[in-house]
């Protein structure tokens, strides 16, 4: 993937995280499924949209129910519950 793909990627999840949660801080258990279906639907693999959610956890109040909800909802709605990676080892969005 290269710089400029994941600098885009990089700007839909902070788009997508402003309009769906506002902000880090105001992560619930809800908005954060929200989030990941956005994500889902801009074909952007939920996976990844949630380790980048998860390289913020300190600032999401409630982090262990939030992360919990977020795994169920990874789980339930992608083939395996993980990343999808090319041959040659880039994330797939």
């Amino acid at each position: 993937m290269t710089n400029s793909s994941k600098d885009s990627i990089q700007i839909k999840m902070e788009q997508i995280l402003s309009h769906t949660c506002g902000s880090f801080e105001n992560c619930t258990e809800t908005n954060i499924q929200t989030f990941l279906t956005q994500c889902y639907e801009e074909n952007i693999d939920p996976q990844y949209c949630l380790s980048w959610i998860a390289e913020h956890n300190a600032k999401i109040p409630n982090w262990a129910n939030v992360s919990k909800i977020s795994q169920e909802w990874i789980n339930g709605h992608t083939s395996t519950g993980s990343t999808f990676f090319n041959n040659e080892g880039d994330v797939l969005r």
